[in-house]
């Protein structure tokens, strides 16, 4: 594929990309005892993004091994990585596909495939370009953050204990955050 040679605001430039993994997350965040949030990340993270001359023609996939989860407590990682939830020895790799990329304004829509535990369902992203910039390797970087919900339910992730006031131990939606930035391949 060719680059443009003009700068894009809307959308980084044309071309195939491929993840920073030194500069990009994926992260969760969870309700616990349903008043305060944990976040997990993923600390291994692989994936491309080709982007078309129409951006809703681009396409986006990212893997995550889902062993390298990290909360910042042992135990919780553990329990994480174990049957109860992501199951990470049996499945040990979350992958989202990109479906479609719709755009509506100044806002758009990163929908895909998401697989977790060997279940895959539609997922729906907030997705923003945050920008293009050459770093000083004079590699071409842009960096892009995708936002939304799942019910980690509807992945098998049905894992909870429910508390005695009311409400259970683990929320069931989760939030999920993309933040990556991504390196054009010449």
């Amino acid at each position: 594929m060719t680059t443009e040679t003009t700068t894009r605001t809307d959308a980084p430039a044309v071309g195939s990309y491929k993840l920073d993994t030194s500069h990009s997350d994926l992260r969760i965040i969870a309700r616990h005892l349903m008043v305060s949030k944990v976040t997990g990340t993923f600390g291994e993270l692989s994936g491309t993004i080709e982007i078309a001359e129409d951006p809703a023609e681009s396409t986006v996939e990212v893997v995550a091994k889902a062993a390298s989860v990290e909360t910042g407590t042992a135990d919780r990682d553990a329990h994480l990585r174990s049957p109860d939830f992501l199951d990470a020895e049996a499945f040990p790799e979350i992958t989202f596909k990109s479906t479609s990329i719709d755009r509506s304004g100044s806002d758009w829509k990163l929908t895909g495939d998401l697989t977790i535990r060997g279940i895959t369902n539609p997922a729906t992203f907030d997705l923003s370009y945050g920008g293009s910039a050459v770093d000083p390797y004079g590699n071409q970087k842009a960096a892009l953050t995708a936002t939304g919900q799942i019910d980690r339910e509807a992945w098998g992730l049905t894992w909870n204990v429910p508390l005695e006031g009311g409400g259970v131990l683990v929320s069931k939606q989760f939030k999920v955050e993309f933040d990556i930035q991504a390196v054009l391949q010449a």
